[in-house]
């Protein structure tokens, strides 16, 4: 009797939990079931599985590591009457309207403004920590984006300009040791690049990365390792977030005492010296820490002797430094490699942006004193702009992800109504970035296209929402003038002195002459086949690591120009 007893009593709240969850499981899969009806669902979706078997499928045609929204082309095409689909990732995530049209692109981030999600914290956490401008929502986001304007405006990144020369040069350096040498990664030299700029501008350091590894890039690299925001095999992984909080707290730990450090050289200055005397701050946390400093001690200078810095605020502003560093390391690096690789394939633009480097800062290699003299000379670089803007629009290093609110409709190319309750919502770069309605030739590699005038067949027919790589709206990117500003030094300094070339062949043969024996053996009896090394004609495909880097990290030759 007893042990009946007891048996009910664990027995009832089981059964009640699991009917609740069948229940739950059971309205959610009928909301998708009927959402089918707008027509706009890929075709063989699954009731168990939604559509992880189909892409899955799709993926299985790619190389193993492309990016899943690129193994998504053909759904593309499917819908064009739409210009959108209905993914459904059942059950291991939320359904996802997901959109190529500029239009539906504009409402999504500008007139209804869209939030973040919820649960995106819990993706960004591993490499983030927490909490950033990436993920926030309403008044906490408009505090710290406030916090932040003044660091990453127009006027303070152009006269960090010396400082990326400098960066830059290194970067020659490390260029020219590989002339005539071997087959060598560049994206990798170029993340060393782009982590040394963002580390000095954010937090007025030098790593000197480029020279010698350190520590907060071997412990931000780990965490991209073992990273994934949607590949179920890597998030399972049981060793994955005990690594990712490890290396994690490293580099938390090292931007607190770099926070602590500078704040306390604040202090001492504001106690000591006339406000005319104070040296003008050259990081952007350095900034944000005016700014903090002077809404909380407005007055009393006594007020900042051997004052610690508040460790919330220590910990977001930590968060915020962890996400620059991240963004701005991991798509620059991707961008400036694909610039390269699309001028080794366009040798004409090659020889004119050359040509606009010679007109601006003349023919003895002096662009670099130049710039450090009078950083407003990178203005004159239209062409070298224009490079750059068409290749974050072949090539854009990520997409943009919002929460459908319940009650906010967005209206498709038909005029349908489309409610975004319940949904993510996925603005598809790559595709709205080629969507043929608004880009003339959209595969083309056409700088000329920035610099034509309305009415010319170039030009694009709506920049404002058809061009997105740093999104529209109020939160729009907050470096992208940095961003602009490094990948133009780089190719002034760099494209009149070297040719880079990929080398995709010499490396793919070199894998091959490594394969283990019984790899061989097993081609040999074709139980193996050749796996697929492009997409769609293109070998430096875009990846899933973070920021789209190109396929096996752009082996390439460096010859002199």
């Amino acid at each position: 009797m007893a042990l009946s007893k007891l048996l009910i009593t664990i027995g009832a709240p089981v059964v009640s939990a699991i009917v609740y969850v069948l229940c739950v499981g059971y309205r959610k899969r009928l909301r998708i079931y009927q959402l089918r009806k707008q027509g706009a669902m890929p075709d063989g979706w699954s009731w168990w599985f939604g559509h992880l078997l189909v892409l899955d499928k799709k993926l299985k045609k790619s190389p193993s590591d492309t990016n899943v929204f690129i193994a998504m082309g053909d759904m593309i095409d499917e819908h064009a009457d739409t210009e959108y689909i209905l993914m459904d990732y059942w059950p291991m995530y939320q359904p996802a309207l997901m959109t190529f049209s500029p239009e539906l692109a504009a409402q999504v981030s500008t007139k209804y403004d869209l939030p973040k999600p919820h649960y995106l914290e819990d993706s960004f956490k591993p490499i983030i920590g927490g909490p950033s401008l990436i993920t926030m929502n309403d008044k906490q986001w408009k505090l710290w984006r406030s916090l932040f304007n003044t660091g990453f405006s127009a006027s303070h990144m152009l006269s960090l300009v010396p400082s990326l020369v400098d960066s830059v040069d290194v970067f020659c350096e490390q260029l020219q040791k590989h002339v005539g040498k071997d087959v060598f990664p560049l994206d990798d030299m170029a993340m060393r690049l782009t982590l040394d700029i963002i580390t000095k501008t954010t937090l007025d350091i030098d790593l000197e990365h480029q020279r010698s590894e350190h520590k907060l890039a071997r412990a931000l690299n780990t965490i991209l390792d073992w990273h994934s925001f949607w590949d179920p095999r890597v998030l399972l992984n049981p060793f994955r977030r005990p690594v990712q909080w490890y290396y994690g707290r490293i580099i938390d730990l090292f931007i607190k005492e770099q926070l602590q450090k500078r704040f306390e050289e604040m202090q001492v200055e504001r106690a000591s010296l006339a406000s005319d005397q104070l040296k003008k701050a050259k990081s952007v946390i350095a900034l944000a820490l005016e700014d903090y400093m002077a809404q909380n001690y407005q007055s009393d200078k006594q007020a900042y002797k051997g004052t610690k810095l508040d460790p919330e605020f220590a910990t977001i502003a930590a968060n915020q430094i962890r996400m620059f560093i991240f963004a701005g390391n991991d798509s620059t690096a991707s961008t400036l490699v694909y610039a390269y690789h699309l001028l080794s394939k366009n040798p004409l633009v090659m020889a004119r942006l050359r040509q606009e480097h010679d007109t601006v800062f003349g023919l003895n290699n002096s662009a670099g004193d130049r710039l450090r003299k009078d950083p407003a000379l990178i203005n004159q670089c239209r062409y070298t702009l224009a490079v750059i803007k068409e290749t974050l629009r072949l090539f854009p290093p990520s997409s943009s992800l919002r929460d459908g609110v319940a009650g906010t409709s967005i209206v498709d190319a038909k005029g349908n109504l489309v409610p975004t309750g319940n949904l993510n919502v996925t603005i598809m770069h790559r595709f709205v970035h080629i969507h043929p309605r608004f880009w003339p030739q959209p595969l083309e590699f056409l700088p000329e296209r920035w610099l034509v005038e309305p009415g010319h067949e170039l030009y694009p027919k709506s920049v404002l929402t058809a061009y997105r790589p740093f999104e529209h709206g109020s939160r729009n990117c907050i470096a992208q003038t940095l961003v602009y500003n490094e990948l133009r030094v780089a190719l002034i300094l760099t494209a009149p002195r070297f040719n880079i070339e990929p080398a995709y062949d010499e490396w793919d043969a070199d894998s091959r002459s490594r394969e283990g024996l019984f790899t061989r053996l097993m081609r040999s009896v074709d139980l193996k086949g050749e796996e697929c090394k492009t997409v769609s004609g293109e070998r430096a495909y875009q990846t899933t690591r973070s920021g789209a880097h190109p396929a096996d990290r752009y082996p390439c030759r460096v010859s002199l120009a």
